[in-house]
């Protein structure tokens, strides 16, 4: 939370989105200058799916170039394949630079859901790392001691329960600060297990003689699971250009202790509404937040239609609107088909296994009607509508 009364004024549109800047007084001198100041976002492609946890760092670079600033992006091409330890209990695995530039095919596109990008200064910390030579590496090297990298909590921990280090890994918070220097940052935006690595930005801004970096820091946003940080690898994240639906869904998973935290980071409800929202029923406040966030990315009505959609499936139970027409083969001589072989052929089920799991589970209707053996067989005339839980279904046609 920012405690200096002047600076959250400056801040206002963003200042909810903020747990700590440091240091504040360095901050408001900044903006106090009148110049437009350099916000550099850092963001390693490690993975495909740029997620609405990324997004509250996007968000508040979006605020800052709304309020007259530049938004200075730095694609990690580099840095992703050293792999940053923030939080990490053991070695990241290292990512070749195929699949860094996998990840980054479609990243600009997500983005522009939320930044202007007409108006971002794109760069690649490969422009200034890929000609360095050994020499200047090591120089690199030597700004930092050995104690004070292991000032990190993770490092700390991890030497505590000899969990192996390795010292690429030390190198990782010297690469993100000299992109500081490199791009003349005067603002670095992170999350909270950033902290270490935006001070070693200001530590190399003061050995260049260069005014330091001042941090802006935002809280981590759990993932629907409530415990781990938001990870698409861990399958507990919201994409910023899933599909409507799924996110409505996915959001619709997230405990009720989650939720306030859930409606202040990732929808644009005001702090009056959510505080309206929280006092009423629980499931009332959950599909106003699925609702809010789908808007977010996908405007208004598409967040009134998508809880619309949400009720009538699951409150009334009926068929939702889009449900798909699923062409289904001849059935066996006996004019009857196998349940697992109509949940394989419609894609709920990617082997017998699974369809069997789905079946002594209770999830799988035909229409209204329970199946509730794996090995039973099955008429189907046409037009009934096949249910694997109340998400996937599908209208089976001969």
């Amino acid at each position: 939370m920012i405690s200096d009364d002047a600076l959250r004024k400056h801040l206002a549109p963003l200042a909810r989105y903020v747990e700590t800047v440091l240091p504040e007084r360095e901050l408001l001198e900044k903006l106090e200058s009148g110049r437009p100041l350099r916000c550099k976002l850092g963001l390693d492609p490690t993975a495909s799916t740029v997620h609405i946890g990324n997004g509250i760092v996007l968000w508040n670079l979006r605020a800052l170039q709304d309020l007259g600033h530049t938004a200075v992006l730095i694609l990690g091409d580099y840095t992703a394949t050293v792999g940053d330890p923030s939080g990490k209990d053991k070695t990241r695995p290292v990512l070749t630079t195929d699949e860094v530039e996998a990840n980054l095919a479609t990243w600009l596109d997500q983005m522009a859901l939320i930044l202007d990008m007409d108006k971002v200064e794109i760069r690649r910390n490969s422009e200034w790392f890929k000609d360095m030579s050994f020499l200047e590496v090591l120089d690199l090297t030597g700004r930092m001691t050995v104690q004070q990298m292991m000032e990190r909590d993770s490092f700390e921990n991890r030497w505590k329960s000899h969990t192996p280090i390795s010292l690429r890994e030390f190198v990782y918070c010297l690469m993100q600060g000299w992109d500081s220097v490199k791009v003349e940052a005067d603002i670095e935006l992170g999350g909270t297990d950033q902290t270490f690595n935006l001070s070693v930005g200001r530590r190399l801004m003061e050995q260049e003689g260069m005014a330091p970096q001042v941090s802006l820091i935002s809280p981590l946003l759990e993932g629907t699971d409530g415990s781990d940080k938001m990870s698409k690898s861990l399958g507990n994240a919201i994409g910023l250009k899933d599909d409507p639906r799924d996110q409505f869904g996915m959001c619709m998973r997230v405990s009720d202790e989650l939720m306030p935290k859930f409606m202040r980071l990732a929808t644009d409800l005001s702090d009056a509404e959510i505080e309206r929202l929280l006092a009423g029923g629980p499931m009332d406040a959950k599909k106003a937040m699925a609702a809010a966030l789908v808007a977010r990315y996908y405007g208004a009505d598409e967040g009134v239609r998508q809880r619309e959609e949400f009720e009538r499936i699951f409150s009334r139970r009926e068929t939702p609107t889009d449900v798909a027409d699923i062409a289904i083969p001849a059935p066996g001589e006996d004019g009857l088909y196998w349940i697992v072989d109509l949940l394989k052929h419609c894609g709920f089920a990617a082997s017998t296994g699974d369809a069997r799991r789905f079946v002594e589970g209770g999830g799988v209707r035909i229409d209204d009607d329970p199946v509730a053996d794996w090995r039973g067989r099955v008429s189907i005339a046409g037009g009934e509508i096949l249910r694997v839980g109340r998400r996937k279904q599908a209208r089976l046609t001969r």
